[in-house]
């Protein structure tokens, strides 16, 4: 991986055509949630494969495949692992790159990455899951809405400070279709 992309640091805005080829930058698909991005050798791989199924079964924790094919419903696009140095330099004949999951905080910011050529550098769904709620607890205000300061908010009836942060239930089911 880069020496520039590391946990703190602001990931690379990639450009990527969705499934209907219109062109989107990781940052309008992330919004204001967290993202998983994903970046493997592509579906040729098993192991990727196996990874990409099993990522993607958890279809609404907001996963990008930036270089493996996870699907329709999931913008892909080749992005060369050169921009991002992630080739292994044990094999320069080959010059095969090393699978790299990137959890990322709101913003794009790098909370952890993960590196592995087989399944020991990969994460598991679990340290995903842990990940992400480390995320959630760390850029949404209302995780605890037992402390005093959110439940003075709430009775000032500030709601921006809760889910769905200013949206009407309605908005925030359409914008999930």
């Amino acid at each position: 991986m880069r020496n520039d992309i590391v946990p703190g640091a602001r990931f690379p805005d990639y450009e990527l055509t969705d499934h209907t080829a219109t062109r989107r930058k990781l940052s309008e698909l992330q919004g204001t949630d967290h993202m998983i991005v994903v970046l493997s050798r592509g579906g040729f791989c098993p192991k990727d494969r196996r990874q990409a199924e099993g990522t993607t079964s958890r279809r609404r924790t907001n996963t990008v495949a930036v270089l493996a094919h996870t699907g329709p419903s999931y913008p892909t696009r080749a992005v060369s692992f050169k921009r991002i140095s992630t080739s292994r330099n044990t094999d320069p004949v080959h010059n095969p790159m090393i699978p790299h999951v990137v959890v990322l905080e709101p913003g794009l910011i790098v909370h952890k990455i993960y590196s592995g050529y087989w399944f020991f550098g990969r994460p598991t769904m679990e340290e995903l899951r842990q990940d992400l709620r480390a995320v959630t607890r760390k850029c949404r205000p209302d995780w605890d809405i037992t402390t005093p300061e959110m439940k003075r908010a709430w009775q000032e009836g500030r709601k921006e400070l809760f889910y769905p942060y200013g949206k009407t239930y309605a908005q925030t089911v359409h914008e999930q279709d």
